[in-house]
């Protein structure tokens, strides 16, 4: 049933703007079907073109899809409404394991100190520092990825969008882990671009699962090659293999993208997929190990996905600031961060470790090969999230991250202090074992 809301405008952007005000505003529900284009433009009293680039606005902008007859509607999850903000409203009193964040007391930029570079920058300059293009050269072919060809982003999400709208339009599918990383499912919608999901286990995403993605045309797959957000996975060795082998076969029509967010603090080593298409993008981010604020990630590729990004930076941004690569640099050549970035490693994966044990010494499967997460499968979320709440904590409910895959919770372990580990995981167990039948 189509909702009864005001919809006004005259042009394509002012009514589009209406529409977009309904849905951030609560009155247009995710599912909630549009007028037709002929119904809307007789209310409006304007033409059906005009209607019809209002819908096309916000198909690009990720508000609304198309859904053969059953019309236009708004997305289940607007890229208005992004998931990552759809969080809890923690009490006071409750401990909250639902953040995501790493520990701020393991983070090396807490003892940064900034200086400008020797020789200043100006226009025309090259947009990689020398120092820090050496530096990314010897430390991602060290770990298998070429880094002939390079570039510097404000983060790891600025990289994956900058390389999706190198190659991608408004419609194009694109392969993306489920459950995975909320930020990049907002990302994607407000690009125009259709999902696809792809499950994942502990070793990375499963090969039937990409290998029909691949053959539903998606033009682009985006991986997490190690500390898999929310659930911990990692690729493994044979798992790569086995990938490279499905994504070759698949020639040069997809484009691959390789989030690598947990450099230096995932816990295991990294066997990427980087070079088994034409077009490939490898994303190595400073935020987890170093910390947030950091907005630096290294971007390496083939060569004319590269000249794209740089040449669109050129047009924006410009480039990353060199005192912000210069800091980079020196905290990853610094020895007294270098240190505290391997004990913030051991940290997490102590934590981790220890949770999944006292989990599994309670009943409950869970996963957490790496990085600063935990997820629980659980058979309702709500009522899982609910009885932590009452138990004193909070987790992050599933629903942020999925597609379709199972329910499940998401915990943050990276400030878990040891002696919390058993009283949560009793917190977990009741909470999970009485939550009772899934809700409908």
């Amino acid at each position: 049933m189509t909702v009864q809301y005001p919809i006004a405008g005259v042009g394509a952007e002012s009514i589009a703007a209406s529409i977009e005000a309904g849905i951030s505003d609560g009155l247009l529900a995710p599912g909630s079907a549009l007028p037709s284009i002929r119904d809307l433009a007789v209310q409006l009293a304007v033409n059906p073109n005009t209607v019809a680039a209002a819908y096309r606005l916000l198909r690009d902008r990720g508000a609304v899809e198309t859904a053969g007859r059953r019309g236009t509607r708004v997305r289940a999850r607007p890229a208005t409404t992004p998931r990552s903000l759809r969080g809890l409203t923690v009490p006071a009193g409750v401990r909250d394991l639902s953040t995501g964040n790493p520990n701020p007391a393991l983070l090396p930029i807490a003892t940064a100190r900034l200086s400008p570079p020797a020789t200043p920058v100006l226009y025309g300059q090259p947009s990689v520092s020398p120092e820090l293009a050496d530096y990314a050269r010897a430390t991602l072919a060290a770990d298998g990825v070429a880094a002939e060809h390079l570039a510097v982003t404000s983060g790891a999400l600025d990289a994956i969008e900058r390389v999706l709208a190198a190659h991608l339009r408004p419609g194009d599918r694109v392969a993306v882990e489920d459950p995975g990383w909320a930020n990049l499912l907002d990302l994607l919608g407000a690009l125009g671009l259709v999902v696809e999901p792809v499950g994942v286990d502990g070793d990375g995403p499963l090969v039937a699962d990409l290998a029909r993605a691949l053959r539903r045309r998606v033009r682009a797959v985006v991986v997490t090659s190690r500390a898999q957000n929310p659930t911990g996975g990692a690729i493994s060795a044979v798992r790569a293999d086995a990938l490279r082998t499905v994504l070759a076969e698949a020639g040069n029509e997809v484009l691959l993208i390789e989030d690598d967010h947990c450099a230096g603090v995932a816990g295991v080593g990294l066997h990427p997929l980087a070079g088994a298409v034409r077009d490939w993008a490898f994303v190595r981010s400073a935020a987890k190990a170093y910390g947030p604020d950091l907005r630096l990630a290294l971007l390496a590729g083939d060569r004319r996905t590269i000249e794209r990004v740089h040449g669109r930076q050129r047009l924006g941004p410009g480039w990353v600031s060199h005192l912000l690569q210069d800091a980079a640099v020196g905290m990853w050549r610094h020895k007294a961060a270098t240190r505290l970035v391997a004990d913030a490693e051991a940290v997490y994966t102590d934590r981790r470790t220890r949770l999944c044990a006292a989990l599994a010494d309670r009943g409950l499967a869970s996963h957490g090969r790496s990085g600063l997460n935990v997820w629980i499968p659980v058979p309702d979320e709500s009522a899982a999230i609910t009885r932590l709440f009452a138990a004193g904590w909070a987790a992050a409910p599933g629903s942020r991250f999925r597609i379709g895959s199972s329910p499940g919770i998401r915990i943050t372990i990276a400030d878990l202090a040891a002696a919390e580990i058993e009283p949560l995981a009793d917190a977990l167990a009741d909470s999970v074992g009485g939550a009772g039948y899934a809700s409908v």
